[in-house]
């Protein structure tokens, strides 16, 4: 299970896309200070900011989480499959 300090990329998205913590406060119109707990992991922004998160930095939402373990096992059975009789 990931811990606090795995859980989001937010402070890596706006380093590759050269923007800062106040710039994005700005944009969501949020204090700096809750910004940069979301970028140091300190605190989780909510799926809704998330996604606000996403739109203002054009960037797919799943950009801004880590895999988990689970997500690199996980197999996705095309529906054909599905209908097979094995």
């Amino acid at each position: 299970m990931a811990t606090n300090k795995n859980i989001n990329r937010i402070k890596v998205v706006l380093a590759e896309k050269s923007l800062t913590n106040k710039w994005l406060a700005e944009k969501l119109g949020k204090d700096q200070a809750t910004v940069s707990k979301w970028c140091t992991n300190n605190a989780q922004p909510t799926l809704e900011m998330l996604l606000k998160i996403a739109s203002v930095l054009q960037v797919d939402v799943r950009e801004l989480l880590r895999p988990t373990e689970d997500d690199a096992t996980y197999i996705r059975v095309p529906k054909d499959l599905t209908k097979s009789n094995f």
